[in-house]
């Protein structure tokens, strides 16, 4: 069996989405990329998770053909292939539908960064992608989504590691980190801000943004050279 310690890896990942309540149901799937080999590990489509095993996972390369594994990989990986092509510093990605990332992306609203929650791990607003045209969505839907993604990045000037996740207009939210258990610390994350933010706008729906420099001080305390939050750093 191929890349076994890979394989745990993303099979742990994959089963925090329903510990954390990210998840029911098969909405949702990890991956993790061995970038010295070009194989990707990623979730079997459609398979629950209490079925889910190290073994079924399913190993792909950097052109979408299966390379091991018995099962169909995630209707999504076409976009997690992307992605990894797209944003060579990302170990790990995971796609869910957490409902209120979902409802901000229903809506086609960025996720402003109201406070310093969301400045500690997101450097701004979470950015929603525009929608996909009926030719990207009939031609090839995944690899498509993939491109947006990494079109939105690309236009707005933003860095993958600063702003590590993205909504994905009328679908839902794409995170992603160093490794697939980063990518799902930064899931919940995504999930958590989303929800305050909707708070925010129930209070006050003129709430403004939080101050650039607020954002910068959050941020960088914990990011980058001069980084002081935590343990070592």
């Amino acid at each position: 069996m191929m890349l076994k310690d890979l394989r745990e890896k993303v099979y742990c990942a994959n089963m925090e989405l329903p510990k954390k309540g990210l998840v029911v149901y098969t909405w949702g799937n990890v991956s993790g990329i061995d970038r010295d080999k070009g194989l990707i590990v990623i979730k079997p489509s459609g398979v629950e998770y209490e079925d889910l095993t190290p073994e079924n996972l399913v190993i792909v390369d950097m052109d979408n053909n299966i390379v091991e594994g018995s099962l169909n990989p995630s209707s999504d990986t076409k976009t997690h292939v992307e992605l990894y092509k797209s944003f060579p510093e990302v170990g790990g990605i995971v796609h869910t539908h957490s409902p209120h990332a979902v409802g901000w992306a229903q809506a086609g609203r960025d996720i402003p960064c109201y406070g310093t929650t969301q400045a500690d791990y997101f450097y701004g607003s979470v950015p929603c992608t525009r929608n996909l045209t009926r030719e990207e969505v009939e031609g090839d839907y995944e690899l498509n989504t993939g491109k947006v993604i990494a079109e939105t990045f690309r236009d707005r000037k933003l860095d993958p590691l600063a702003v590590p996740g993205v909504i994905c207009r009328c679908h839902g939210p794409f995170t992603w980190g160093k490794d697939a258990a980063k990518a799902v610390y930064h899931a919940v994350v995504l999930e958590e801000v989303a929800k305050m933010a909707m708070y925010t706008l129930n209070v006050d729906h003129n709430a403004s943004p939080a101050p650039e420099y607020v954002l910068d001080k959050h941020y960088l305390r914990k990011h980058g050279p001069n980084a002081y939050y935590g343990q070592g750093n």
